[in-house]
């Protein structure tokens, strides 16, 4: 029996989170392939998150509740439930209710049929007009920045097998971006339709300063172009300078028309125009 580990990263949700454990429990009680574990993370919630996903794991033992030490984000808060997660498949999903956790047979039965990969998407997404920008930026970064194929949707909600989990994992540094370590470690990708359903409650945690960040470090940690970029740009502007520079010499000693400037320590003729001299004598 195959083990499925449900990945959860918390952030103000005292109300719904509890809710989204029932509808894994009831949705695995009827795929009887698998056992299944929940791992609930909560990302220094200002609200009573903790407390309830802690009391959770005291009454099942099949729910681990970690508890961060300060507000990391998202895309780190995932990587530590990850760490904690033994499963032969990871579903990672929110913690809103707002990804249906009862159709995580859909994303598992992809993965059955061989993909490496299963990323759930919405025919329409039941969100703010500032979440469906964020959603719409980051869909055109990924695509310029990491080469992900248009038709790919990826979304907060998807599973993986245990060797793409395990690899993603040893990236160890600050600032994890978790699509890019996906699109990095494997191509074999494909998405599954659910339905996106609309919050039951709050609103979405990330501002628009966590949304840059998450965004620079995509743009800065998973991509060779914006080094590219840099270096193209370096020596695009180093030779404008050099031509610069050398038509300015040449205007000097031809037309003798150069500005004013570095040029004319050439020449030893003073720079300047004497209207009037008074000097005792």
């Amino acid at each position: 029996m195959k083990l499925v580990s449900f990945v959860i990263p918390c952030y103000r949700s005292e109300k719904t989170v509890a809710g989204v454990t029932e509808e894994i429990r009831a949705a695995m009680a009827a795929l009887d392939a698998y056992d299944y574990e929940i791992v609930l993370v909560n990302d220094c919630s200002p609200d009573g998150t903790y407390p309830v996903i802690r009391a959770l794991a005291e009454r099942d033992e099949r729910i681990t509740a970690v508890d961060l030490a300060k507000n990391f984000g998202q895309h780190a808060a995932l990587m530590c439930g990850l760490r904690h997660a033994a499963g032969d498949y990871v579903v990672c999903l929110d913690d809103d209710g707002q990804t249906p956790a009862d159709e995580a047979g859909k994303l598992l039965e992809k993965l059955e049929e061989g993909f490496d990969v299963v990323y759930a998407s919405y025919a329409q997404k039941r969100e703010s007009g500032f979440r469906r920008f964020g959603s719409e930026v980051n869909r055109r970064m990924t695509e310029i920045m990491l080469s992900k194929p248009r038709e790919l949707e990826l979304t907060s909600y998807f599973a993986a097998r245990r060797f793409l989990v395990d690899e993603m994992l040893r990236y160890e540094h600050c600032y994890p971006y978790v699509m890019g370590l996906v699109l990095r470690s494997t191509k074999n990708i494909c998405n599954v339709p659910v339905k996106h359903r609309a919050r039951e409650s709050g609103s979405s945690g990330y501002t628009l300063g966590k949304l840059l960040g998450l965004w620079m470090n995509g743009f800065t940690s998973f991509s060779v172009k914006p080094l590219r970029i840099s270096i193209w740009s370096g020596v695009i502007l180093a030779l404008l300078g050099f031509v610069y520079a050398l038509v300015a010499v040449i205007r000097y000693f031809t037309v003798h028309t150069a500005p004013l400037g570095w040029t004319t320590t050439t020449d030893a003729t003073p720079q300047y125009v004497e209207r009037e001299v008074v000097k005792k004598k």
